[in-house]
């Protein structure tokens, strides 16, 4: 919390919303299966809380009921990170685009060679993991200048 307090950029912690709410995090992040979501948004309160929707839209339309912040899609690549993830293609950050009135965020496998896609196909944030902090060729710092 102190690098990202001091670098201005917010401090989410994935699938543990009492951890978050404890150390007063500035959100979270829950997979399908990371408890429930009606009890991570009044924990919660006013912080940010996203959900994972993998490639469906139902369960974006439970984590809007359930007052999310942001939706995420995804696994939209091959990730080392979760090699077992749920795929999801560009049709439903298409039909999120013009359906979801929240940020959307696509999530797995992304890199700076296939990010753009994303984007174009109606992602407004992208997150990356694996790229920066578990990439054989490139140190963290220089992974993330590849995307500036």
């Amino acid at each position: 919390m102190k690098i990202t307090t001091k670098h201005k950029v917010k401090f989410i912690i994935n699938d543990n919303f009492i951890l978050a709410s404890k150390i007063n995090a500035d959100g979270c992040h829950m997979g399908q299966n990371d408890g429930s979501f009606s009890k991570a948004r009044k924990k919660l309160k006013y912080k940010i809380f996203g959900i994972t929707c993998h490639n469906s839209k139902k369960l974006a339309a439970n984590a809007i009921k359930n007052n999310a912040s942001y939706i995420a899609f995804g696994s939209f690549f091959k990730s080392k990170l979760k090699q077992n993830a749920i795929k999801a293609n560009l049709n439903i950050l298409r039909w999120a685009k013009h359906n979801v009135k929240k940020p959307i965020v696509a999530i797995g496998g992304i890199n700076n060679k296939n990010y753009k896609k994303l984007i174009r196909a109606g992602a407004k944030y992208i997150a990356i993991s694996s790229f920066i902090w578990d990439n054989p060729n490139l140190k963290p710092e220089l992974a993330i200048r590849k995307f500036k």
